[in-house]
């Protein structure tokens, strides 16, 4: 996937190499030169540029990428009006980055894809959680391996569960499955709550779309994935 990540500071330059190191084509932006100069080696390519400013913006390949990345971090107000200016431009995949909770109270009034809070999740955890899409939770086992719980993608729905398929096809171990079944409460009202499959279930379940899978695999191994899901 092509990235276009615009504020290059701490944050958006670690996201940047991650998204880097996983294979994916990332482009950076920023106004300060030296955040560029820093970083241009390790990505694709970087831009100085003020994104603030409407005719600088424009330079940047925005219909180009799948997904922009605002990660300015201090200043709140370019922020702002870099993701204003963005959906202005008609940017169809936006996240942004969000200091404080007013800051992400006013990003959620853009109806923007996904609001990024650094606060709550490393950089390294949402490489993961953009390349799989939401509701995604990674714990990281060592320098190479990680546990990762996501939604079923939309092109398993109606398979037959195969966790040797999926070894074999992605290098994935499937380690759980949880599902959302109806549960009694104590006032007797049924709410869907998720449960774990038994191996006996898996035997002949097929996937339905509210399953959420737990599997342990290599960076490479779930970016092997994450392109089947996005080609």
């Amino acid at each position: 996937m092509r990235y276009l990540i615009i504020g290059l500071g701490i944050y958006g330059s670690n996201l940047a190499v991650d998204l880097t190191n996983m294979g994916h084509e990332v482009i950076g932006a920023d106004v300060n030169p030296g955040l560029v100069e820093s970083i241009k080696d390790l990505i694709s390519t970087a831009y100085i540029i003020d994104s603030t400013d409407e005719i600088s913006l424009g330079v940047l390949p925005l219909n180009n990428v799948d997904i922009v990345i605002v990660a300015i971090g201090e200043n709140f107000g370019a922020s702002i009006k870099t993701v204003a200016l963005l959906k202005k431009e008609g940017v169809k995949h936006i996240y942004a980055r969000a200091i404080d909770k007013i800051h992400e109270s006013i990003l959620e009034g853009f109806n923007i894809d996904r609001i990024l809070t650094p606060e709550q999740r490393a950089a390294e955890d949402l490489v993961h959680e953009i390349a799989l899409g939401s509701g995604v939770d990674c714990l990281k086992i060592d320098d190479s391996h990680y546990v990762i719980k996501f939604k079923v993608p939309d092109f398993m729905v109606g398979m037959k569960y195969d966790a040797e398929a999926l070894e074999s096809t992605y290098g994935l171990k499937l380690v759980a499955v949880t599902r959302l079944k109806d549960k009694r409460n104590i006032l007797g009202i049924n709410q869907p709550e998720p449960q774990l499959l038994s191996a006996e279930e898996l035997a002949d379940a097929k996937i339905e779309q509210s399953d959420t899978l737990t599997c342990i695999g290599t960076a490479k191994s779930f970016r092997k994935l994450s392109e089947h899901i996005n080609s």
